[in-house]
Parts: structure tokens; sequence; C-alpha cells
């Protein structure tokens, strides 16, 4: 009558296994990683309403299932530039990704192939575009690149990308100067982080953390290796206020394979990005970390696909924090979804094995959430599924 569950000596297999939402791995997180790194994810711009307004439209959806369907034969499997992916959502690009693990985006990288996913590596990676590639051979792997003061070093980046192999370019636009992320001004964070009173002190409140780095290869931009100057002078030096539309005409120049314009916030930038070359868009306020009060890119979305029509790839992200949430968005009219907080959270959590914890959760969200509107497959999620707040 009463089951003896077998204990597990592994502490963090034990605490990923009691880890059942995103939000159970953020918590976990909090614990691992030292208040300045937890905040520069969790964080965003200004008074963080942007995020704040993304996560309440989400919670705010009403779901409407359909009864009385044949969901036994369920399948996430859905086209992704073209080609099969086992969910509808890739891994989005993240800077700095080493702060939050010694693994980095290696394990990003690898959780993504195994899960048969792609992932888009950042231009302030801490991990070379090479190494990522050669760490995990078969993943779908593209590369993300902010609008360049520096056309030469940018020209250079995506030359490297396409020889490694990557098979498209994530182009964010939305960035013409960096937004003022205040807790990360209030912590004072350093890359690579730097040793005072304050640091030494949070040292024996997070030592595994701390283990990591002092241990490890030190945390710089792994594709801007060489530059002189603090993090500021780089941003400076990198971000290009003056980049317009006909520009993509230069990315077009140096890089053949497939575009992906990020940063789209309203229907006629849509269409005049798609109009200059775009293969694809990806709805996005950066995560709220840019502008403050900035459109939420899941309401923005279903007057984008009525503008476009149905043969315009479009990938939506800021503020997905469930397998729900992925639905919904698919049912909004999205091709896809890009998630980045919820597996740098894993990621703090627990390495490579927390980032595989959080494609396991996702994955069993989208699953459960398809079968209880009863939508077989992702092609049957549609408009009738969901309702805006």
């Amino acid at each position: 009558m009463i089951g003896v569950r077998r204990p597990t000596i592994d502490v963090t297999a034990r605490r990923l296994a009691r880890a059942l939402t995103i939000d159970d791995l953020a918590r976990l997180a909090r614990r691992r990683a030292p208040r300045a790194v937890f905040d520069y994810v969790d964080g965003a711009a200004e008074s963080e309403s942007s995020i704040a307004r993304a996560r309440a439209t989400f919670e705010g959806l009403e779901f409407r299932p359909q009864i009385l369907r044949d969901v036994s034969g369920l399948s996430t499997e859905t086209q992704i530039l073209g080609r099969p992916a086992a969910l509808p959502v890739s891994f989005a690009p993240t800077g700095f990704t080493r702060l939050m693990h010694q693994e980095g985006e290696v394990a990003v990288a690898r959780v993504a192939q195994r899960h048969g996913i792609p992932y888009a590596v950042s231009t302030l990676g801490t991990s070379t575009p090479e190494a990522v590639a050669a760490a995990a051979p078969d993943a779908r792997l593209w590369f993300q690149l902010y609008v360049w003061r520096d056309r030469a070093a940018a020209e250079d980046l995506m030359m490297r990308a396409d020889a490694a192999g990557y098979e498209a370019l994530v182009l964010t636009v939305d960035v013409p100067v960096a937004g003022a992320r205040h807790r990360d001004a209030r912590n004072g964070l350093s890359v690579p982080p730097s040793l005072s009173v304050r640091t030494i002190a949070d040292i024996a409140r997070h030592p595994a953390w701390w283990v990591d780095v002092l241990t490890t290869e030190a945390i710089d931009f792994a594709a801007l290796k060489g530059w002189d100057g603090t993090i500021g002078d780089k941003l400076n030096a990198l971000f290009d206020p003056t980049m317009t539309l006909d520009d993509l005409d230069w990315i077009r120049q140096h890089w053949s394979k497939r575009l992906i314009v990020k940063g789209i916030q309203t229907v006629d930038d849509a269409r005049s990005v798609l109009d200059a070359g775009a293969d694809a868009i990806v709805l996005s306020n950066h995560g709220g970390r840019q502008l403050d009060r900035a459109p939420v890119p899941v309401r923005l979305l279903p007057d984008v696909r009525q503008a476009l029509g149905g043969g315009v790839e479009i990938i939506v992200d800021s503020g997905i924090r469930s397998g729900a949430d992925i639905v919904a968005a698919l049912a909004l009219g999205a091709n896809s979804t890009l998630v980045g907080r919820a597996y740098l959270y894993g990621l703090m959590a627990a390495g490579e094995r927390g980032v595989d914890r959080v494609a396991e959760i996702l994955a069993g969200e989208i699953r459960r959430t398809m079968a209880l509107l009863g939508a077989a497959s992702v092609s049957e999620l549609s408009e009738r599924h969901v309702r805006l707040p």
C-alpha cells in the first residue's frame, strides 16, 4: 500500500526533479547566483513595466478548449526556417552567458542539439562562435548580430559564423543605444566580475558560483577579444545609432543565408524589413530590457499576422515563461517562439543539466496544453483556441 522512494544521492538531480516550473528554477537560480548576476537576467529597463505588461498579458489570456478531439497522436514538431524542429521554440541570444555558469553557451548549444531546436548565439557571447559549433556539431545554430559602428569587425563576425556552419543571422535592430537597466547600475555589475569588499562578502553566500568564476577561464566577450576599455566603451563602440533600413543591403552583401530581423514592434516596420529582404521577423521588445512601456509583442501579433498574411514567418518573444505561453503565441499567429530568461534560470541553477530541465518542462507543458485544448498538432492551433484580455 505504501511505496518507498529510493533516496537520490545526487543533490542537483534531486533539486531539479523537484523543479516543476520555470518559476521553480528561477528560485533555485536566485539562491545559487550572486544578486548582481541574477538581477542581470531577471531585470529589465527603467521601471520594468514592459516586461510586467508582457507577463500580465500572458497571464490574462483565456484558453478555449475544444472537447472530444483525438489527441492520442499529438505532435509538437513544426518547421522553423524551413527545417524540422521538435518544438516550436528556439533558445534566444543572450549576452555574458558564462557569467551565469561557466559552461555558458556550450551547455545551451548541447541542450538545443539534444532537443532538436535552434539556438541563437549572441555577439556578446562569452564563448566564440567556433567553440560553440565544435561543442554541438549537429545543433541548429544561428548567430545574432547587433547593429555595429565598426562595420569591418561585424563583417568579420558574419564571415566567421558562416564558416562555422551557422544557418541564419539574427539582426537585432532595437538597440541604437543601450537601455537603462537600473538593477545593473545599482549592483555595480561588471564583466569579468571584479573583487571588492562587497563581492568578497558575496563569496561566502554563493561559494559554488565563485569557485566556477575563480577556477575557470576569465569571462569576456569571446567574439570581441582584444578590445581595450570598459564594458561601456565596448557597447558604445558596438551599437550604431546611425543605421537605417537601407543598411540591410550591407548585411545582404556579407550574409547570403537566412536573415531574421529581431526587435520589430509595429506593423509598418514588420512590412518594411520584409520588403528589404528579411526572411523572418521576431516581434520583440527585447524582453523589456530596452524601451520602457514598449508594445507587448504577443498583443501585437494578431495585427501583424493579419497585415502580412500566412506566408510570412513570425517569431515572437518577451515574457514567455511556460509552455502554455508558447501555445498561446502559436494560436495567435506565431510560427514559433524564442525563450531567453527561462533557460538562463536553468543555467544558473545547475549548468547544462538545468537547461535540459528547462527544455523538459517546456516540452511537457506544450504537450499538455495542446492536448487539453484539443489540438493534436501545431498547425491545428488558431485564434479559436485563445482570447486576449
